[in-house]
C-alpha cells in the first residue's frame, strides 16, 4: 500500500469499514486499509505513515483506549492523526478518547457533512504541520526543541547527537537530488530504526537538508552510535554506481573548477551530554551539538565525538574529546 494515501482501519468487531469511512477515502483519493488487530496497527505504523488512523470503538473500549494512547505516547507514531469513532450512544466516551490522545471524535449523532468536514481538517491539520519533515515524515525543529526541552525538566542524563552527511553535496551535484532525496530517506530509517531498537524512550528528528538530531539516554548511547555507523557504512556504498563504488571515490569539480578526488559518503555525529555540564535552555545544546558535529566532520571517516568538557568553550590543546569510530575507538587531542 503508498502510505501516504492510506487510511488505517481498525474496528475490533466490526465486519468491515463503515460507509463513512469507505465514502470519504473514495471521495478523496485514499486507499482504506482494515487491520484486525491492535498489534497490527502498531506494527504498520512502525513502518509506513498512513494519512491518518481511524478506529470504530467497538465493543473493546479499553483496548481501544490503550492503543490511541500507546501510539500518542511513542515519538514516532504521535505524528499520525488518530480519529475515533462513536455509535450515537457513546458520547460519553467522548472525553476519554481524547484524554487518550485522539486528534478527533466523531459519534453517529453528527449530521454525516460535519462528520465529512472533521475528518478533512483533521488530514489538513496534518499536512499543515511544518514541523513535519515533508521527505522523511519525521518531527522537525519544534518537536525537537520541546523533545530537548523535556529532557532538560526530567532532570535524565542524556545526549543530544547532531548527525550529517560528508561529500552529500558533491553526491547531489553528481547523481541528482532524486537520489540525493533517497539518501536522507535511508539514513532517516537508520536513525530511525536503531534509535528505537536500541535506545529506549529516544527521539529522532529531521533538521531539513542532511542534518539530523537524535536524543537519547546516556546509557544507550554508545551502542546507538555504534550501530547506527555499523549500518551506515555497509548500506551507503551501494548508492553508488559499482565503478565509484570500487573506486571508492569518483572526480568532481569544486567551486573553482579544480577537480578532485571525492570519496564515499560517511557519517559525521557530533554529541553533547549533561554528564558534566548544566544547561539552562535548549539553545545552549543546539549550539554545542553543531560545534562538536563542526569538528566531526574535520576528522576522516564515519565517527562520533562526544564532548567530554567540563565547560561550554570550543575544544583547545589542553581539552580532549572522546571521539568513537565502528569497530575501534580511541581519543585525541582537538
Amino acid at each position: 500500500m503508498t502510505a501516504e494515501n492510506t487510511v488505517l482501519y481498525f474496528g475490533p468487531g466490526k465486519p468491515g469499514p463503515s460507509p463513512l469511512v469507505a465514502d470519504f477515502g473514495e471521495r478523496n483519493g485514499l486507499a482504506v486499509h482494515a487491520v484486525a488487530e491492535a498489534d497490527h496497527v502498531r506494527a504498520l505504523l512502525n513502518r509506513t505513515f498512513p494519512a491518518c488512523v481511524v478506529i470504530d470503538i467497538g465493543a473493546d473500549r479499553a483496548g481501544v483506549l490503550e492503543l490511541c494512547r500507546s501510539l500518542k505516547e511513542d515519538a514516532f507514531t504521535a505524528i499520525v492523526p488518530v480519529i475515533v469513532l462513536l455509535g450515537a450512544d457513546e458520547t460519553e466516551l467522548a472525553s476519554e478518547c481524547l484524554a487518550a490522545g485522539a486528534d478527533e471524535v466523531l459519534h453517529d449523532g453528527l449530521p454525516d457533512r460535519e462528520r465529512v468536514l472533521r475528518l478533512r481538517q483533521v488530514l489538513a491539520r496534518a499536512d499543515r504541520d511544518v514541523s513535519v519533515h515533508p521527505t522523511t515524515r519525521l518531527p522537525g525543529t519544534s518537536h525537537i526543541a520541546r523533545d530537548m526541552a523535556a529532557r532538560l525538566d526530567s532532570g535524565e542524563r542524556f545526549a543530544v547527537c547532531y548527525a550529517d552527511l560528508d561529500h552529500f553535496k558533491e553526491f547531489n551535484d553528481r547523481y541528482g537530488y532524486s537520489y540525493g532525496d533517497g539518501v536522507i530517506r535511508i539514513l532517516s530509517r537508520i536513525l530511525r530504526d536503531m534509535v528505537r531498537g536500541l535506545a529506549p524512550g529516544g527521539f529522532v528528528g529531521h533538521i531539513g537538508g542532511d542534518d539530523f538530531i537524535f536524543n537519547v539516554s546516556v546509557e544507550h548511547l554508545e551502542r546507538t552510535c555504534d550501530g547506527i555507523i555499523e549500518v551506515f557504512d555497509e548500506l551507503i556504498p551501494y548508492q553508488y554506481a559499482s565503478e565509484d563504488r570500487r573506486a571508492g571515490y569518483f572526480l568532481g569539480k569544486d567551486r573553482r573548477g579544480h577537480i578532485h578526488r571525492i570519496p564515499l559518503m560517511t557519517l559525521s555525529i557530533g554529541v553533547v551530554t549533561n554528564q558534566f555540564q548544566t544547561f539552562e535552555h535548549t539553545g545552549q545544546i543546539s549550539e554545542l551539538a553543531a560545534e562538536m558535529k563542526t569538528y566531526a566532520k574535520t576528522l576522516p571517516g564515519s565517527l562520533y565525538v562526544v564532548d567530554r568538557r567540563h565547560q561550554s568553550s570550543p575544544p583547545g590543546p589542553n581539552q580532549r574529546a572522546n571521539v568513537r569510530t565502528y569497530p575501534a575507538a580511541h581519543e585525541v587531542n582537538p
